[in-house]
């Protein structure tokens, strides 16, 4: 479908082609592909890290031991473009029990795709679905968008701490 007849039913051409990505969880055969993009998340933060297995090893013990659910975005004729990383299992005295979405990029070659959105869209499918009571948001993602995109799964904005810086 091109960008007029997406504009005709009401959605923008990023989320037209937001059809074509597809959304997994990551597995441990995975952690390479995931590793690229963390650094890449890493890199558009300035995030120093010397060791530059550090991302890796990180990622590769939390898909081990099942700490975080890491999701990553495949586009056609793109590979994987993008990924989010979502801390289960939070809590705090101000929020009852939550996931926390702490990691969410897309790679250049992936903008433009709808990659964000549709990992935004999984992790909030999927804390609904586990019956969490709310995600707290704290990511780069347009924040009008996902703030709807939140509401329209049925959690409450006002009951969780929402940040988010924009892309660009």
């Amino acid at each position: 479908m091109n960008g007029q007849a997406a504009q005709k039913d009401g959605r923008s051409p990023a989320e037209d082609s937001a059809s074509a990505v597809s959304v997994r969880a990551a597995g441990e055969a995975d952690v390479d592909a995931a590793a690229v993009l963390f650094r890449g998340y890493l890199d558009f933060y300035e995030v120093d890290i010397e060791d530059p297995d550090a991302p890796r090893a990180f990622l590769a013990e939390r898909i081990a031991k099942d700490e975080s659910l890491v999701l990553l975005a495949d586009v056609p004729e793109g590979g994987t473009v993008g990924f989010a990383q979502v801390y289960r299992g939070f809590s705090s005295l101000t929020l009852r029990t939550a996931w926390v979405l702490n990691d969410l990029y897309v790679a250049p070659a992936g903008r433009r795709t709808g990659a964000g959105r549709a990992l935004l869209r999984e992790v909030l499918r999927r804390a609904r679905e586990a019956g969490v009571s709310g995600v707290q948001l704290e990511t780069a993602y347009d924040n009008t968008v996902a703030q709807g995109l939140y509401e329209a799964e049925g959690f409450v904005r006002e009951e969780f701490h929402v940040y988010f810086h924009d892309l660009g």
